[in-house]
C-alpha cells in the first residue's frame, strides 16, 4: 500500500513538473516597437524583420508588435512612452535623445559628418560610446543600434543654390536646435510643423520649404507639392534603436546579447537599403520633372559656422573635434 502510494505520488509530481515546464516554455513576453515612418521605408521593414528574428532566436519567448507611421503617437510621444511604459522599443533620432542628454545632439550640427561612411565609422568609435553612455545615464534608456537615415536636403518652391536664397523663406524644420542651425543662419523663417502634417502644409502654402533626405522626400511624396530639390546635404542624419530602461533591465544577459545582435543587423540592413535608394533617386526625381539643384556647400557651411556657432547650442567642442577626427 505504501509502495503503491509512493509510486502514485511520484507519478503525480512528475506530471505536475511536466505541465509546469511546458507552461514556462510557452510563456511569452509581448513588446511594443514603434516609430513614425511609413511601412514602405526600411526603418519599418527592417524593424519587422528584427521583431521576427528576435522571436526566432529566443524560441518564441518574445512577441514584438511593430507600430509604424505614428500609430502610437508622434516622435516626442514615443520618447516619452519609453519612460511611461507605453512602448518598449522605438526608432528615433538623436535630436530627441538630446532632450535628455544635450551633448548627443552635436551629431546634428550641420556638416559635422563628411558623408554616410563617416557617420557609420562614428557609431563604432569611442566618442559614440561615450555619448550613448551619457544618454543612458541621463534617461535610463539604452541605444542598441544606429541606422543611417539619409543625408538631409532642401525642397522649396524655388531653386536654392546659396545660403542667401533661403532669406525670408517660410521653412518647416523640426523643433530641434541643431536642425534649426542652417535655416536660421541663412535667414529662413522656420516653423516646427509635425512630421505627419508637412505634406499638407507644403500643399496649402503654410510653408514654402522643408528639409529631409531624398528617401523621405519620396516616401512622403513631398515632390508632388514642391518641384525644386536643392542638395544642401547639411546633415548626415541617423536614427537610434532605443530600448526602454525597464525593458532592458528585465532582459537576461543572454537576451540582451540577442537583442543587440539582431538590432545591429537590422540597422546595417536598413542602412544599405537607404544608401542604395539614395544613389538612384536623383535621376528618379529628374525623370519625374523635379529640378534637382547643386548648391555651394562651402557657402552654407561658412555661414553656419559664422552665424550659428557650436557654443550657441550648448554642445561641447571636444565632442565635435572627436567626431570630426573619426576616420
Amino acid at each position: 500500500m505504501t509502495t503503491r502510494g509512493t509510486l502514485l505520488g511520484a507519478v503525480s509530481l512528475a506530471t505536475a513538473l511536466l505541465v509546469l515546464g511546458a507552461g514556462a516554455a510557452s510563456a511569452q513576453t509581448k513588446l511594443n516597437w514603434a516609430h513614425v515612418y511609413e511601412v514602405t521605408e526600411p526603418f519599418h521593414t527592417e524593424s519587422v524583420w528584427a521583431a521576427e528574428e528576435i522571436k526566432r532566436r529566443t524560441d518564441g519567448r518574445y512577441e514584438i508588435q511593430v507600430y509604424p507611421a505614428s500609430q502610437l503617437g508622434k516622435e516626442a510621444d514615443l520618447n516619452q512612452g519609453l519612460t511611461l511604459g507605453t512602448v518598449d522599443i522605438i526608432v528615433s533620432g538623436s535630436s530627441f535623445a538630446a532632450r535628455e542628454f544635450a551633448p548627443i545632439g552635436v551629431t546634428y550640427y550641420p556638416y559635422i559628418f563628411r558623408n554616410p561612411e563617416h557617420l557609420i565609422a562614428y557609431t563604432k568609435s569611442d566618442i559614440f560610446r561615450e555619448l550613448a553612455a551619457g544618454y543612458e545615464e541621463a534617461s535610463g534608456h539604452h541605444i542598441a543600434a544606429v541606422t543611417y537615415y539619409g543625408t538631409r536636403h532642401t525642397t522649396a518652391n524655388k531653386a536654392i543654390r546659396t545660403c542667401a536664397d533661403l532669406q525670408g523663406v517660410k521653412m518647416r524644420v523640426p523643433d530641434v536646435p541643431a536642425y534649426l542651425a542652417m535655416p536660421q543662419a541663412c535667414g529662413a523663417n522656420t516653423a516646427p510643423i509635425a512630421f505627419a502634417e508637412v505634406y499638407l502644409a507644403l500643399q496649402n502654402g503654410t510653408v514654402e520649404a522643408q528639409e529631409n533626405p531624398l528617401t523621405t522626400i519620396e516616401a512622403k511624396k513631398f515632390f508632388e507639392v514642391q518641384k525644386n530639390i536643392s542638395l544642401t546635404g547639411h546633415i548626415v542624419d541617423h536614427l537610434n534603436t532605443v530600448v526602454s530602461q525597464s525593458r532592458w533591465a528585465s532582459l537576461s544577459d543572454e537576451d540582451k546579447q540577442i537583442f543587440t545582435e539582431v538590432m545591429l543587423e537590422a540597422a546595417a540592413r536598413a542602412t544599405k537599403i537607404v544608401q542604395e535608394r539614395e544613389a538612384a533617386l536623383v535621376q528618379t526625381f529628374r525623370d519625374r520633372g523635379v529640378a534637382v539643384n547643386e548648391v555651394d556647400k562651402a557657402d552654407f557651411e561658412r555661414t553656419v559656422l559664422e552665424k550659428a556657432p557650436l557654443e550657441t547650442y550648448g554642445y561641447r567642442q571636444a565632442d565635435y573635434d572627436a567626431i570630426r577626427a573619426v576616420q
